[in-house]
């Protein structure tokens, strides 16, 4: 689901360039140069109406000032921001008040309903109550561009009805809208009059009482059409087809089937496509190869998920336009990286838990533009070839789960735009590469269940961006060496299952903002004291058990020390000899595990009732 952001933001830019073409169109479009105040009085006071009854969500908006804020009555309010006038009769003809935290109640006396030219409307990211009676939709005939994503408030519907009555939409957005209805008569209401719109978007839209074959009457203007997560069920409607103008199609994460004869029919007839989005759809009786016969036109293929099996044709990774190819989750689904000499216009790749293997040997040099890729648990083996810093705009590389073994290549530290690096659960049998300290914007790095060998850097814990760290089960040794430069970006440490000695440095919990940290099953030794913990004030959960030298010590010298976001402390088998007293100010905690020590002594009443 995460790798559609990317997609919905080209498709939110689409809109926004619709919602541009649609007002500029008129020759009587606002113009940034001076001109006489033109905003027509009526329309100016239904505004600042709009303003004085609305509330805002103060604590959703943060240090952003909505823009109804910055509506003054001395100006011309087609100069206010949001606002889009015609500039030959001073008509308010665009409202774009889109994520401005607003919080309404829209009745049929609401304000802005006496904007009776509008063409252009979008009231996206807030949170309005629209009743279930008529309220004034009707009025707007020559509205050609509506947003309502993601506006609903609490119980609230929307008034369908007049928005299907809407004949001049152009584009028409109501994703979003959870717990919104869309029954069968109600979208045919909307196929049979929005016969203009080029746009629809219903995603999350509840249509399971649409079936699908009412997708026929669809009107063959549509550019694009996404009903992503509509809970529509059922045979994948071939109607679909036949909207040749088609640039992007979503129907992914629906209870949908869609066999070989029907997948030919779409790629043969949507001849214009530039995004397939299908994850989630039964695909599984679709024949990978009939993917050749995909349009040059394609940019992104999305089809995790569904159910592909057989040999993926490598082919595809070849179309001239393709930016985006997902496969993820289809775990009989067969095949092999490029292995010719031809380069690939691919930028993101995911094959996650997919049965693609072989060596990646220098073939993954074909791929010089990618900026993500994920291979977690497919089936290459050998090593990592040196040639693997032709990927040089990779920030995203996960190569976890796999059969690789050998040495990780130095040249991984030429990587410089590496914000993500997993190379977990192989047979690396390696040091840890000291050229990884020259990632400076890595912020996860996982090299977990391998055999790595030698120290922990102490260089790994000044890397000014890393966030996450795991080094666990692994054959790390030897002491963790002082840390010169603790960084304040680091919130998650695992090192535990490993073989790491000795105390750990004071400086260590110099990491102030760590949220997590697993350091059992090692042989540390010393003294952790209340004074260390205490400095780790963001600490909610820490495991050191398994470390049979490692004592702790309340040592509080009548200090109140503090732990306000411990949850959980996990000290079984280590060599403590009395209670920690000291974790009475541990308010939040709820698991505490100090079996198998050395404790005697008295137990207080707090520590019996926690």
């Amino acid at each position: 689901m995460e790798r559609l952001i990317w997609f919905s933001q080209i498709l939110c830019l689409s809109f926004m360039l619709l919602q541009f073409r649609v007002q500029s169109s008129s020759p009587s479009q606002s113009s940034p140069h001076p001109r006489p105040h033109l905003c027509r009085p009526e329309e100016r006071s239904a505004l600042l109406d709009f303003k004085s009854t609305t509330n805002l969500m103060k604590s959703c908006f943060g240090t952003r000032r909505p823009i109804i804020q910055t509506w003054k009555k001395s100006k011309d309010c087609c100069l206010w921001k949001g606002i889009t006038c015609d500039k030959r009769k001073g008509h308010v003809i665009g409202l774009d008040l889109s994520g401005n935290c607003l919080k309404a109640n829209l009745t049929t006396n609401s304000s802005f309903f006496r904007l009776e030219k509008l063409q252009s409307l979008n009231l996206s990211n807030n949170y309005f109550h629209y009743p279930n009676i008529s309220f004034g939709f009707d009025r707007w005939k020559s509205l050609t561009y509506l947003n309502l994503s993601n506006s609903i408030y609490m119980d609230g519907s929307l008034p369908l009805d007049e928005i299907f009555m809407l004949q001049k939409l152009v584009s028409l957005d109501l994703s979003h809208n959870y717990g919104l209805l869309l029954d069968n008569i109600k979208f045919q209401m909307l196929v049979h009059n929005l016969t203009e719109l080029r746009f629809l978007i219903l995603d999350s839209v509840n249509m399971s009482l649409v079936v699908p074959s009412s997708l026929l009457n669809l009107t063959s203007s549509l550019e694009h059409l996404s009903l992503s997560s509509c809970n529509l069920q059922g045979n994948f409607p071939n109607q679909v087809s036949q909207l040749t103008k088609l640039v992007s199609l979503d129907l992914s994460y629906n209870d949908l089937f869609l066999d070989n004869i029907k997948f030919q029919m779409l790629v043969h007839n949507l001849t214009k496509l530039r995004f397939l989005i299908l994850n989630s759809v039964n695909m599984s009786l679709v024949v990978p190869s009939s993917l050749l016969n995909l349009t040059s036109s394609l940019e992104q293929l999305h089809l995790g998920d569904c159910s592909l099996q057989g040999n993926f044709p490598s082919q595809v990774f070849q179309l001239p336009s393709l930016l985006l190819v997902d496969l993820s989750y289809n775990y009989d689904l067969r095949g092999n990286l490029l292995e010719s000499n031809c380069n690939s216009t691919l930028k993101y790749l995911y094959l996650k838990s997919t049965s693609f293997s072989g060596e990646l040997s220098h073939s993954i040099r074909n791929f010089k533009l990618l900026e993500e890729l994920d291979l977690h648990g497919c089936q290459f083996y050998g090593s990592i070839p040196r040639s693997i810093t032709n990927l040089t705009e990779i920030t995203y590389l996960d190569f976890s789960s796999n059969l690789l073994e050998g040495q990780i290549p130095d040249v991984i530290g030429k990587m410089h735009k590496l914000t993500h690096l997993s190379f977990s659960n192989n047979s690396f049998e390696v040091e840890i590469p000291a050229s990884i300290s020259n990632l400076t914007y890595l912020t996860f790095l996982s090299l977990s269940s391998n055999k790595l060998l030698g120290g922990v850097p102490s260089w790994l814990f000044s890397l000014p961006s890393l966030s996450y760290l795991d080094l666990q089960n692994n054959r790390l040794i030897g002491p963790i060496d002082h840390v010169e430069m603790p960084n304040l970006n680091l919130h998650q440490v695992y090192l535990s299952n490993n073989e790491i000695s000795g105390l750990i440095p004071s400086s260590f919990f110099h990491l102030v903002n760590l949220t997590i940290v697993d350091l059992s099953s090692n042989n540390l030794s010393g003294t952790i004291t209340a004074n260390m913990l205490s400095k780790l004030v963001n600490l909610e959960d820490l495991d050191l058990s398994n470390n049979s030298l490692l004592s702790l010590s309340n040592n509080s010298t009548g200090v109140n020390y503090s732990f306000p976001n411990l949850s959980s402390l996990k000290f079984s088998s280590c060599n403590i000899h009395k209670f920690p007293s000291f974790l009475r100010k541990a308010e939040s905690l709820t698991l505490l595990d100090v079996s198998k020590n050395k404790i005697s002594g008295q137990i207080h009443k707090w520590e019996i009732e926690g």
